[in-house]
């Protein structure tokens, strides 16, 4: 790439102007919060702000709703940002002359905290929302989802968050956006130590105050949550200390402000407003609050819980009554001690229920059922014997190796595995570096991440002949609690056309076991060969299925498996929904029709052979179900490669219609929303029968 000497004439044009619409958040709450305490401000005044404990015992009581439904929650990030929301809000909340947003933009970079910024606004009754209104976090009717989404809370929401660190570039636009266009407001942005290891986090950091410096940019106040911890465990253990990454923010042009104390509800609340005060006297120098805090700060056990009890520690309304006192350690509010004892009362009513039905069935045939696990279980098993085998695995992980399902073969291999912190394009790279000194990395992480700010790393380290094998888990609406910012609807499409890529989607334990064993086999041999090998790409949910899905099961390389055979019509999934297909092939006998039920994981490989010439004896008929945007997704693969061969066929592909998702307690609940059962692929294969 050469210089840019291109030639422009310059043009009049109208003034720089931009678009005209309505703000849809919520106007400033009317009333102070229904439990509150107070601090001062600079000019000695009281100010009345949201009681810490209040936010801390509603985050607790909507986190068991959400787990009796079903949900995964989270405790200890909202735990440790109480007093630093309170503080926020009570400011924004302060503004007189204009509404709070005309004043303020706020945006909160800290994914998991989302629900205790519902609670605290709850106390408010911001946007009309009620205690009530919380009993519905993360459910399938509530706009109130796992992590702040625009598109359905645009009242409470500005910018979506949820992938950690990609709110910040977006916040460091607001505050350009409010330069060029004259406006008087202070961007406000909130961030956790963990999500602060991200490279797009950490490109906003430099390039805030680097724009700043040339008056380019509105008041901007950073506020990190500094509490060493993230999903697994404490971030200096794990991976590296961010201290000398916060040391350097005064060099990039940052005025850093420390608080040693973050749960001192005065210190924090000073901190803030002197913050923005600084930021507002000299927008050239953007105001980063650096906040010391405990995460799962208000109760012991989570407190010192190496994880900081990110997860809701909770499974139910059996401990909760305990729970509540102890965020409180005194007197519990009436309303909340009233509300833990009822969801303790059924929890009580739940057991009693289980007991009774346990010993009406005493003395009846014990029902045998399949033996289940997740798919990802059989990663780590196919990577371990791989290893034992002397293949030269090495893992490298981004802080989620216990849900991904690597975690068990870094704890049978201690010394074969790295963590590079909460990063996924720094650990896909650092993976490709590994392969080019000569081992097979295996890299993991969330499906959406994977493909997000993984896709380039991928691509150049196909182009490096560094390839890589990649774990990506949670795709879908498998993800269901965490809502849209988490799940990964065009995994395939983003991946199936990078060069030397293989993407393969099990949909089993036993299934996974095989090709990992096999991928690493390929790749390493390859490699010992002096050829070239391939990017290996899993994608995976998060749920339980059988073992296998035929007993005694053969999975050969690279081909599609029959589960069943027939010559009406051909029913093709993969992953998460071939459960799906095969109960779908089950309601075509009852009506007398014959199905063949194809899975078929190997998705920018299509298995022609088996494929074409099952779609061949059906006369052309064929639905496939996915997990996925129906473009460019498994069903688009194999019509286009069925097409490719000139073999005719008429296909109805069932999958998601270009729609982001939402939370819900259950994943089916997300299937039955978007037509992705067994009864559609019915009704499908009806139509193209008639």
């Amino acid at each position: 790439m050469g210089a840019d000497t291109s030639v422009a004439q310059q043009v009049e044009a109208p003034p720089l102007k931009p678009l005209s619409f309505k703000s849809k958040l919520a106007a400033t709450p009317a009333n102070p919060p229904k439990y509150s305490l107070k601090v001062k401000n600079a000019r000695g005044e009281e100010v009345v702000l949201a009681d810490p404990r209040a936010t801390r015992a509603l985050i607790a009581l909507m986190d068991v709703h959400a787990v009796n439904g079903g949900a995964a929650c989270h405790w200890g990030g909202p735990a440790a940002f109480a007093e630093i929301m309170a503080a926020i809000h009570g400011i924004m909340f302060q503004t007189k002359d204009r509404q709070w947003f005309d004043a303020y933009n706020f945006v909160n970079d800290a994914g998991h905290t989302e629900n205790g910024i519902y609670a605290l606004r709850a106390l408010y009754g911001f946007d009309g929302q009620t205690f009530e209104d919380l009993k519905g976090f993360r459910s399938i009717k509530s706009k109130l989802t796992g992590h702040g989404e625009s598109h359905l809370n645009p009242q409470g929401v500005l910018l979506s968050n949820g992938p950690l660190g990609s709110a910040v570039p977006q916040a460091q636009g607001l505050a350009i956006a409010d330069k060029v266009a004259k406006r008087d407001r202070v961007t406000i942005c909130t961030i956790s130590d963990g999500a602060s290891m991200e490279g797009e986090a950490k490109e906003a950091f430099a390039a805030i105050p680097g724009l700043a410096s040339k008056d380019r940019v509105n008041p901007f106040v950073l506020v990190v949550s500094d509490n060493d911890t993230k999903l697994s465990g404490r971030i200096t253990k794990d991976a590296f200390s961010m201290e000398r990454s916060f040391d350097a923010m005064s060099a990039l042009g940052w005025n850093v402000i420390h608080v040693a104390n973050g749960h001192n509800l005065q210190d924090v609340y000073s901190a803030v407003e002197t913050g923005i005060h600084q930021a507002i006297a000299n927008p050239n120098f953007p105001v980063c609050l650096i906040v010391k805090t405990i995460k799962g700060y208000g109760v012991k056990s989570t407190m010192e819980n190496a994880a900081g009890g990110h997860g809701f520690p909770l499974n139910n309304g059996e401990k909760i009554v305990a729970f509540v006192d102890e965020i409180y350690g005194g007197t519990v509010p009436e309303e909340f001690a009233n509300w833990a004892k009822a969801l303790h009362t059924d929890w009580e009513q739940k057991e009693a229920a289980k007991k009774a039905k346990a010993l009406a069935s005493t003395g009846s045939a014990p029902t045998a059922s399949p033996k289940k696990d997740k798919v990802q279980s059989g990663l780590a098993k196919g990577a371990i014997k791989a290893a034992t085998e002397g293949w030269p695995v090495f893992s490298v992980s981004a802080d989620v190796q216990g849900s991904t399902g690597i975690s068990p073969f870094q704890k049978t291999f201690p010394d074969r595995y790295i963590e590079v912190g909460i990063a996924e394009s720094n650990m896909i790279s650092t993976g490709a570096g590994l392969s080019k000194g000569g081992f097979i990395p295996i890299v993991d992480t969330f499906g959406q991440f994977g493909v997000t700010k993984g896709n380039l790393p991928l691509t150049m380290a196909a182009l490096s002949q560094a390839e890589v094998i990649a774990i990506f888990s949670h795709v879908g609406f498998q993800d269901a609690a965490d809502g849209a910012s988490h799940q990964a609807t065009t995994y395939f499409a983003a991946t199936s056309a990078i060069p030397h890529t293989t993407v393969i989607a099990p949909s089993c334990s036993d299934e996974a076991e095989a090709f990992m064993h096999e991928a690493i086999k390929r790749f390493g041999e390859a490699r010992n060969a002096g050829k070239e090998a391939e990017n290996y790409i899993f994608f995976v949910g998060r749920e339980n299925y059988p073992l296998t899905w035929v007993e005694g099961a053969k999975f050969p390389w690279g081909k599609a498996q029959v589960l069943s055979e027939g010559s009406d019509v051909v029913l093709i999934a993969s992953g998460p929904l071939l459960s799906k297909a095969i109960e779908a092939g089950k309601k075509l006998a009852e009506k007398g029709r014959k199905a063949t039920v194809i899975n078929n994981p190997f998705i920018n490989h299509v298995d022609l052979e088996t494929i074409g010439k099952a779609v061949k004896a059906a006369q052309g008929r064929v639905v496939t179900i996915e997990d996925h945007q129906v473009i460019c997704g498994m069903g688009a693969q194999v019509s286009h490669a069925l097409s490719q061969a000139g073999i005719a066929h008429r296909i109805h592909s069932l999958g998601i219609k270009g729609e982001f998702g939402q939370s819900a307690y259950l994943a089916d609940e997300l299937y039955k929303l978007h037509g992705l059962t067994a009864e559609k692929m019915v009704e499908a294969a009806e139509q193209l029968l008639q």
